[in-house]
């Protein structure tokens, strides 16, 4: 099991969403007991000399294995949070990404494995399921109400 920590400083991020029958792909996000305590769109950092664009293809195709399409231009959150204790700053460049004809049609999770050799699971979730009491929470925070708008 990996203890997961924030960056002491500013991150830029970049996430893709992507729908699929009005649910949103989501990778788990988990407390230190490995449970489940939320949910965020695929992606990662955006290394130095690189475009928040270029990063968010490159994430699916190191995650995914797929080339996405962006479909838009992105909108810009930042979102200051706190993980087991430990504060987190991060700005994110968030685009509406398409997959490729046919790329997980008949899966329901999905399993990919990160840079460090970790394995996580992603699956669509339906927004009215998230961000209730008790159940997983959608991040960033605030990513919800923006959607729903």
């Amino acid at each position: 099991m990996v203890i997961w920590r924030p960056a002491p400083y500013i991150r830029l991020k970049a996430v893709g969403l992507h729908w699929r029958d009005g649910k949103l792909l989501a990778a788990e996000v988990l407390d230190d007991a490995g449970r489940v305590k939320g949910v965020r769109p695929l992606g990662g950092t955006v290394e130095f000399g690189e475009t928040a664009e270029a990063a968010v293809i490159r994430e699916f195709e190191e995650e995914l294995g797929i080339t996405v399409k962006i479909s838009g231009a992105p909108v810009f959150m930042e979102n200051i949070y706190t993980h087991e204790g430990q504060v987190g700053h991060e700005i994110l460049a968030v685009f509406n990404v398409i997959f490729p004809a046919g790329s997980f049609v008949r899966e329901e999770r999905i399993a990919f494995t990160e840079d460090d050799g970790n394995t996580w699971f992603a699956e669509w979730f339906s927004l009215e399921a998230l961000d209730l009491p008790g159940g997983p929470q959608l991040y960033p925070e605030g990513l919800k109400a923006f959607l729903l708008r």
